[in-house]
């Protein structure tokens, strides 16, 4: 090995050098004057960790040692002092890189625990005793990393405090660096530091201040910060630009915690932006960003004096040549830039001035950036940014729209999709400039990854208007077709909102929403071909031409769910003109499709694997229609409903054997029965699923918000009177339990074929039934409530719920007397009559000629419920025998005008604690100047008779040259008794 010179060792390649003897003596471990600057040693033989002071007998032997010391007795003295530490790895004399090394090969985490334990009772044990002085950093060290783990180390933040206030710097750049860590504004021993911390603010070392501005702009509280500000301020003028890049981060720190303080750094920070260092710009540009959010005093100042010191500043930048030290994949210092335009952005938001000062510099860095490497990019995204957000000209937004429309050619996703998030904000400012970038758009809504895909189509969606909503939905019903499976439920959302928010023509809208249907019939929600329905049911002239189409794309795609329900609903009501090629258009082509053609589809999707019950239950629902539209087909279509009188399911066994028995025993008024069903109102089918989907709407899509006061609703629907019916509900504070009437949100489709629906019964009440019609067609009602029929006469039977809540009942005047033929000695005056079917299997048979019919008596005097200038009604009041708590009433509408009132409705509400059921009115015209009228019954049923005084609202809606008209009002002038 050589022996020991003046000038060093002979040193091995492959063994590193060993340290010179006297590097083991104590005054070598002292750390270094606290007025040296911390600078990493350059030779090898520096780069091992001091070694910790040598027992005493080790020192004494080394202050015996000559200087001709052999090598091989050096070695013996330091493997034996090695060995003695080994014998007590975990001493608070053990090194850092020993105890991390420890942790890391337990295998398990209780030797883990145990491992840190016992290191934390050393250091413990080391405070308690206060001795190895110069082993207090090194504690507190292995007491950071310890933290770091999760394990607590409360107990060593007073040492923290002690190595803060130690005089070198080691000590203090520990202590400072534990005070980050272990402590938070939170701290109460935090306080102790503020005298410490002011003490080295104001010290000569630039190194110790450093690490006092350090601390202080990490942990700093409010306390801290009122009584430190002025040291930081008078840092901020500091020669030395570390100081004052330092000053002014911590100064952001002050201003967050106070921002009272705000108005102290405002000159400052403007005096800071003429510096040259690029550290003490962007800390400068930084802390000016603070003050606009803290103060509005100094968002003016800087405005008035800051905005050419900020164009200077991003002109110099944006121009410098080459500096390695700035220098960013060939840009210029894009933190820089970055910061410098966001403050620019801040200072120009709402102020055209600074934002005409601004145009010329964004102008030339959105022109001069490069967009092939990402730092250039992110300089153009703040940009644009910047031109979206200030007073900028329309050519320069336009310019930023198409730095825009070239990230979305980038094959960078992040690039792509902050620009589409962009450009959803920038639609609002300049939509013609983002719909030139159409195309690309779109192509987007078919990349593969699925966060761009959704964003796009949210883009599309806002894109769309009046001039390109076809070839816009062209795009993505022809993308339909490939789209992935998770991505066709937005899709198809998308698509049929757009087809029926900006749908001009019904023949456009059924075709559109026919071929969702057939591609994503399994993903659209049942609210869309409800609503397909209604419009199906309105448009008269294209019902033909519907169940033609509906009929050949369940042919080719009968495992789409929705399609099959909204083409055996079509099939069910319109066979005959499927069979007979009725409602022809002039383009359409003929095809031959037979009785037993059309029952064949039905049964097709009735066996379809994936129908679900309500789907079935539509099926079976048809097979009946189709029994009465094709005679021939009876005896088959009986053979297919009979099939599922033992089905394991209740809704199906029980419809297969009432249908069954309407098709074998009731001939003579099966075709009265299974009429089609009456004309929705779509106007009033649109409000209601308006008012029930409202909440759901995105806040930043107004364009999309739909409230029934400014509904646009599609296909030349005139737009009802908005109308609220909070005052019609609100009759009464009383406190009974409100029953929800369905788990589903009520709309016509559901009221017409009760999918899902129960009627519910308030206590002491008799059972809420339906009428013939609604018992036969409602899916989803319960067996006891099929078996029960009632009747307020013979001539009429109508759909009466009693319901818990208070009620809005409306009725509009049914087409025929369904039930007219039933019976033929009922009497005209009879009221309800309840008979309880005991078989299933004969829903009809309850209705025999003997029917007991009870009397009405104790005629009331007549009431004039409501009069204004144009109309007029009055209430007939009866009370029956025996029944005090019921009342039947008879109104009289009356027309004061000289204009006839079409579409005439009649609606009225009542407490909760009175029940009310409506009769059908004789007709929905009123002619004008009183030369006729049109009558309503009704009864109500007062469950606190006695009690409470009968009360109702009513409300009155029709019709005048085809303009709507709501007159509403309060009955108040019952007889009292009722």
């Amino acid at each position: 090995m050589g022996s020991w010179t003046r000038s060093g060792v002979n040193r091995s390649p492959h063994r590193p050098p060993s340290p010179p003897f006297p590097l083991l003596s104590r005054s070598t471990l002292r750390p270094p004057p606290a007025c040296f600057p911390p600078q990493l040693p350059t030779s090898r033989a520096s780069q091992i960790p001091r070694a910790p002071s040598p027992p005493p007998h080790l020192s004494r032997a080394c202050a015996r040692a000559p200087r001709d010391l052999k090598l091989d007795t050096v070695e013996k003295i330091v493997e034996d002092f090695a060995s003695d530490m080994a014998l007590n790895p975990f001493s608070s004399g053990t090194r850092l890189r020993d105890m991390i090394r420890a942790i890391r090969a337990s295998k398990t985490a209780a030797e883990e625990r145990a491992v840190v334990r016992r290191e934390c009772a050393a250091i413990r044990t080391a405070i308690s005793e206060r001795g190895q002085e110069g082993l207090r950093h090194r504690n507190m060290a292995k007491l950071m990393f310890i933290h770091m783990l999760g394990y607590p180390t409360h107990f060593g933040q007073m040492e923290c405090l002690k190595l803060i206030a130690a005089a070198g710097y080691p000590e203090k750049r520990i202590g400072y660096l534990g005070l980050m860590l272990l402590l938070d504004e939170r701290q109460e021993v935090l306080m102790l530091v503020t005298n410490s911390l002011k003490q080295d603010l104001n010290h000569s070392s630039p190194f110790i201040v450093g690490l006092a501005l350090c601390a202080l702009g990490n942990i700093c509280s409010a306390e801290m910060a009122r009584d430190l500000a002025p040291e930081v301020e008078k840092l901020l003028r500091s020669r030395d630009v570390n100081t004052k890049k330092k000053a002014a981060l911590c100064s952001v720190r002050i201003v967050r915690k106070v921002p009272d303080l705000a108005e102290n750094f405002i000159c400052l920070a403007a005096s800071l932006l003429k510096e040259k260092h690029h550290g003490v710009l962007i800390s400068a540009v930084q802390l000016c960003t603070e003050l606009c959010k803290a103060s509005k005093d100094a968002l003016e100042y800087l405005r008035k004096n800051c905005i050419e010191g900020l164009v200077r500043i991003l002109r110099d930048v944006s121009n410098s040549s080459y500096a390695p030290e700035y220098d960013v994949a060939g840009i210029s210092d894009p933190f820089l830039h970055i910061r410098v335009l966001k403050l620019m952005r801040m200072l120009g938001q709402g102020d055209t001035d600074c934002s005409e000062y601004m145009n010329d510099i964004l102008a030339q860095v959105a022109t001069k950036t490069e967009s092939n490497k990402n730092a250039g990019n992110a300089i153009l995204y703040e940009c644009v940014e910047t031109i979206m957000g200030i007073e900028a000209t329309s050519g320069l937004r336009v310019l930023a729209i198409n730095i825009l429309g070239r990230f979305l050619s980038n094959r960078d996703n992040n690039i792509r999709y902050v620009a589409l998030n962009i450009l959803m904000r920038a639609i609002t400012v300049d939509t013609q400039a983002v719909q030139r970038h159409r195309v690309t758009i779109l192509e987007c809504v078919k990349d593969a990854d699925a966060s761009i895909r959704k964003r796009a189509l949210e883009l599309v969606f806002l894109l769309v208007n009046d001039t390109n909503v076809k070839p816009l939905t062209k795009e993505l019903v022809d993308y339909l077709d490939v789209a992935d499976p998770d991505f066709k439920e937005d899709l198809t959302a998308k698509i049929c909102s757009i087809t029926e928010k900006f749908s001009q023509e019904k023949l456009w809208y059924l075709d559109q929403m026919f071929k969702v249907l057939s591609l994503a019939g399994n993903h659209v929600k049942d609210d869309v071909w409800h609503a397909l329905i209604v419009v199906i049911s309105n448009a008269s002239e294209l019902q033909g031409y519907a169940v033609r189409s509906l009929y050949m794309a369940l042919r080719a795609y009968s495992e789409q769910g929705s399609l099959l329900r909204v083409a055996v609903w079509c099939i069910g009501e319109y066979g005959e003109m499927l069979v007979n090629n009725l409602g022809m258009l002039e383009a359409e082509p003929p095809i031959t499709v037979t009785e037993s053609d059309a029952v064949d589809a039905v049964e097709l999707g009735f066996n379809c694997y994936s129908a679900d019950v309500t789907t079935r239950s539509m099926c079976l629902v048809a097979l009946l229609k189709l029994s009465s539209r094709f005679p021939s087909m009876s005896e088959r279509i009986k053979q297919i409903v009979a099939q599922n009188k033992e089905n394991m399911v209740l809704e199906l066994q029980q419809r297969s054997i009432e249908f069954g028995s309407i098709i074998q025993r009731h001939q003579s008024i099966r075709s009265s029965l299974l009429e089609r069903m009456p004309v929705l109102d779509e106007a009033a089918y649109l409000v209601k699923r308006a008012s029930a989907t409202q909440a759901t709407i995105p806040s930043y899509k107004p364009a999309s918000g739909v409230t029934p006061g400014d509904l646009k609703i599609p296909n030349g629907v005139a737009k009802p009177a908005a109308a609220p019916l909070v005052d019609l509900l609100d009759l009464s504070s009383d406190d009974a339990p409100v029953t929800s009437t369905s788990a589903t949100p009520n709309d016509f489709l559901q009221d017409l074929l009760g999918i899902g629906g129960t009627n519910l019964s308030t206590a002491g009440a008799p059972s809420a039934s339906t009428d013939i019609l609604m018992d036969l067609l409602s899916i989803g009602s319960s067996p006891s409530q099929n078996g029960l029929l009632d009747s307020s006469s013979p001539a009429q039977a109508e759909k009466k719920p009693f319901s818990a809540v208070p009620q809005v009942v409306s009725l509009v005047p049914e087409p025929m007397d369904l039930l007219g033929s039933l019976s033929s000695s009922a009497s005209s005056s009879g009221t309800k009559s309840s008979t309880i079917v005991p078989q299933a299997a004969d829903l009809l048979d309850g209705l025999s000629a003997s029917t007991s019919v009870s009397g009405i008596d104790d005629a009331c005097p007549s009431i004039t419920a409501f009069q204004s200038a144009t109309l007029k009604i009055v209430f007939d009041l009866r009370k029956q025998l025996g029944k005090p708590q019921e009342t039947t009433i008879h109104a009289t509408f009356t027309n004061l005008t000289s204009t006839t009132y079409t579409d005439f409705i009649f609606q009225a509400a009542v407490p909760k604690f009175i029940q009310l059921r409506l009769d059908p009115a004789s007709g929905n015209v009123v002619p004008a100047s009183g030369k006729g009228s049109v009558t309503q019954g009704f009864s109500v049923t007062n469950n606190q008779h006695g009690q409470k005084p009968l009360a109702m609202r009513i409300r009155m809606s029709y019709k005048v040259n085809g303009e709507d008209r709501l007159e509403q009002g309060q009955v108040s002038n019952f007889p009292p008794g009722l």
